[in-house]
């Protein structure tokens, strides 16, 4: 028999969040710590996808190039925000069943992946212009025995195209997230085509193509007109005509 100073069971799942060291300084470069134990929110879950929501799952930063208020909304939704990103996109991509596994081990384990912290990082100096440590930030995730997976890819692979230094590294990192067996979206691999021709490079770009396809890709013409919709200027038609000879 329960005395009567006996309190309920308290059945309140707490989640284990795990972050990279969000500082500026070199201190960033440590392995990956536990900053916090909170209650799990349960209504701040994922929402089940839906593939005619063309709006954005989250907020975007406004300003992303503010890694101090980055790294702040990191610790304080405890990467919440980042892992609906993830969910979102590994579905969009037809990456259901990798979301619902990721999803599982918050809901039923109360842990945060460590590929969600970790990704987090990447996305948020890809996002600042920050390309060398982005890079250095995926080396610490490798190094962590953390495997990246295809929205990882993504968001490394089209920061580092946004910069004409970093071209080679982001053609290295396609044709590794292809040879593991990972197909990369249209946005992944436009990324990369959009910046060899930025780069004046449209025979590299035809050549690399050809590396690709002998790996068994094979680009989709409508997805990548859809994520070129928007955009004007001679890029478009020049990586059309790389992609699929017109």
């Amino acid at each position: 028999m329960l005395s009567s100073s006996s309190q309920p069971p308290n059945h309140t799942r707490k989640i284990s969040t795990k972050l990279v060291n969000f500082s500026l300084s070199d201190s960033d470069s440590e392995e990956v710590e536990q900053v916090s134990q909170s209650e799990f929110d349960k209504s701040k879950l994922p929402p089940p996808y839906d593939p005619f929501n063309k709006q954005p799952v989250i907020e975007e930063p406004q300003d992303p190039k503010n890694l101090q208020q980055v790294f702040h909304n990191m610790r304080s939704n405890k990467l919440l925000d980042n892992a609906v990103k993830m969910f979102d996109a590994l579905s969009k991509d037809g990456l259901t069943h990798e979301a619902l596994e990721l999803f599982s081990q918050i809901r039923d384990k109360g842990q945060m992946p460590d590929v969600i912290s970790h990704t987090a990082v990447i996305e948020a100096y890809a996002n600042a212009g920050h390309y060398k440590d982005a890079l250095r930030s995926f080396m610490r995730m490798l190094a962590s025995g953390v495997a990246p997976n295809a929205y990882t890819y993504s968001v490394l692979i089209k920061g580092l195209a946004a910069n004409a230094k970093y071209l080679g590294d982001a053609k290295k990192y396609l044709m590794e997230m292809i040879g593991k067996g990972i197909t990369p979206n249209a946005g992944t691999y436009t990324a990369v085509f959009e910046a060899f021709v930025r780069a004046e490079k449209v025979h590299d770009a035809k050549e690399f193509l050809q590396q690709m396809k002998a790996k068994g890709f094979v680009p989709n013409e409508k997805d990548v007109r859809e994520v070129l919709g928007n955009k004007r200027g001679p890029v478009v038609p020049s990586v059309m005509s790389i992609l699929f000879d017109k």
